[in-house]
């Protein structure tokens, strides 16, 4: 798959998202009427390292990350622990390579805050993030209507 692929899929699926280019990645917000200034992040594609984000190892040619926010209880379901947060431009402390293609990982800075990531999944990866993109969407539906004025 690849991110225009992941896109047209998501935007497909889930309604009320709006696209957003920022700081070398494509964000997914949902602010279904632009009420919000950018909207409640549902996930991100990211295409480059960033001054506080190498972890990935995203220079390599062709290589992406899909980021996606997802609760407490099922990070801890698939990771077994919620990191603590690393110091600016540091990594979450797991034993984990965040250079691996095509797995479910913790997000390299943000697991602390049960963010997830995956390096160019493939059609069968992405079929395992369903489950979770549904959840994530639901937590960012309850995050902006909390948000509303």
């Amino acid at each position: 798959m690849n991110i225009e692929d992941i896109i047209a899929r998501i935007q497909h699926t889930y309604p009320g998202l709006v696209e957003i280019q920022s700081w070398g990645e494509t964000g997914l917000f949902y602010n279904p009427e632009g009420i919000l200034k950018r909207g409640i992040y549902f996930l991100t594609l990211k295409e480059h390292d960033g001054a506080n984000d190498t972890a990935s190892a995203l220079n390599r040619n062709g290589v992406y990350r899909l980021n996606l926010g997802i609760s407490k209880t099922s990070f801890y379901t698939l990771f077994g622990e919620q990191p603590k947060r690393p110091a600016a431009g540091g990594v979450v402390a797991m034993d984990y390579d965040f250079t691996t293609l095509d797995t479910i990982l913790p997000h390299p800075v943000y697991g602390w805050m049960s963010w997830i990531s995956v390096l160019n999944p493939s059609l069968e990866t992405f079929s395992k993030l369903e489950p979770l993109l549904e959840e994530g969407y639901q937590l960012a539906i309850k995050k902006y209507k909390k948000r509303l004025p």
